[in-house]
């Protein structure tokens, strides 16, 4: 049942995600496929985008990458009510504002931003589009992971960006934070990795390998479950979530 997204979503939590595609045909078949997804183009305000439903509600989009020097990638979006005021405070906090909040055709506000280590997220202030219509089940958005180089560091930022969310006494964070070495090379860079929920794991990685996709990281245990780190047949990096 879908969460009713008009109070889901105070300052910080995690409200929707988004992948940059050179091949959006291509991505509604490889995710249609894995997480039993249908789509809706969305009005040319919102130029080469289409919405993923899981049984009708939206839960990502996927957009064309105009830029071939962009990254092919999955990105987060953090809620606010004032992505202006945010993004002064990101600043401040000695994160960049990559690109300033924008409106986006009546759906709400977007910006882009890096934390002082470079990982880049994003903000979403709304105005008719809240966020997800489903998550945490599987087939949508489960969990955010940041893999930072100095975790301390990323606490202190995301924590004071974010406290209620993440600590507040009504908190339910689905945001962690982790060093990049405990999974990753240590070469690689800092980021933030999305999370889908899968009822299988394993059985979600042969979907994967069949449709083109990598395997990058194999299943391993954590606190919040078995996840497996993968990249889909275009490059974009994600993770499976097994509870």
């Amino acid at each position: 049942m879908a969460e009713n997204r008009a109070s889901a979503y105070g300052e910080g939590v995690p409200c929707w995600i988004d992948a940059q595609l050179p091949d959006l045909a291509a991505g509604r078949r490889f995710y249609g496929e894995l997480f039993g997804w249908t789509f809706e183009d969305q009005p040319a305000a919102y130029t080469a985008t289409v919405w993923a439903l899981k049984d009708g509600e939206p839960v990502a989009a996927l957009a064309h990458k105009t830029d071939g020097r962009m990254p092919t990638v999955w990105t987060v979006y953090f809620a606010t009510p004032d992505a202006k005021v945010l993004a002064g405070r990101i600043r401040a906090a000695g994160g960049q504002v990559v690109i300033p909040p924008t409106p986006v055709g009546g759906l709400g506000t977007a910006a882009l931003a890096t934390d002082p280590e470079g990982a880049v997220f994003a903000l979403w202030q709304p105005e008719s589009h809240p966020g997800f219509g489903r998550r945490h089940e599987p087939g949508s958005f489960a969990w955010v992971q940041l893999y930072a180089r100095d975790t301390e560091a990323a606490n202190t930022f995301y924590g004071e960006l974010f406290y209620d969310a993440l600590f507040g006494p009504d908190a339910e964070p689905d945001f962690g934070r982790a060093p990049v070495s405990e999974v990753f090379a240590a070469e690689m860079p800092p980021h933030l990795l999305v999370h889908f929920g899968v009822d299988d794991c394993e059985a979600a990685l042969g979907t994967v390998n069949r449709l083109g996709g990598r395997v990058r990281v194999p299943p391993f245990d954590t606190s919040y479950g078995k996840v497996a780190v993968v990249s889909d047949n275009q490059g974009a990096s994600f993770a499976l979530l097994e509870p």
